[in-house]
């Protein structure tokens, strides 16, 4: 089988959460791409994608439907289609929906041996329940509240959106 591949958005395997939307990865199952992560993720309004933090690795988003809130360094910032957030390493950041309807993000983020992340507690973050409850760099602790039971593989991911 050879290294590289074509795969459709509709056909990639998806995976959702139901406080933080749904998302498709174009890795395989098993192999996580060495460099990088890439994935879209559609979350709907007032949804966060995960919880504030920081990582030692570049991040970068492009909204490709809808409207998000990105909140970045503890301030908030409207997203609509097209626009695009660069975050170096060590910038705290996360999106949350917003709008009328669903917002389709995709994200790209380095990876490496030496990849740490942090969790801090913050105000702005907790508007939307996008905070830790604990400054942590624990990803475990930093998500102890969600049910893990919440996660699911194998679902229908809502592509194309609009």
């Amino acid at each position: 089988m050879p290294d590289w591949f074509i795969v459709n958005v509709a056909d990639a395997p998806a995976g959702g959460e139901r406080r933080s939307g749904k998302w498709v990865t174009f890795e395989r199952e098993g192999e996580e791409f060495p460099h990088y992560g890439i994935n879209i993720h559609v979350i709907e309004p007032g949804q966060p994608n995960g919880r504030y933090h920081a990582e030692s690795a570049q991040e970068d988003f492009l909204i490709l439907h809808g409207e998000c809130i990105a909140i970045v360094e503890g301030e908030e910032r409207r997203m609509k289609q097209w626009d695009f957030l660069h975050c170096p390493p060590g910038t705290h950041h996360i999106l949350v929906g917003a709008g009328d309807g669903p917002c389709a993000i995709l994200m790209a983020g380095a990876r490496g041996e030496e990849f740490t992340i942090h969790y801090p507690v913050n105000e702005v973050a907790a508007k939307y329940d996008a905070s830790s409850k604990v400054d942590t760099d624990s990803p475990p602790e930093a998500y102890a509240d969600w049910n893990p039971r919440d996660f699911r593989t194998g679902i229908d991911f809502p592509w194309p959106l609009g």
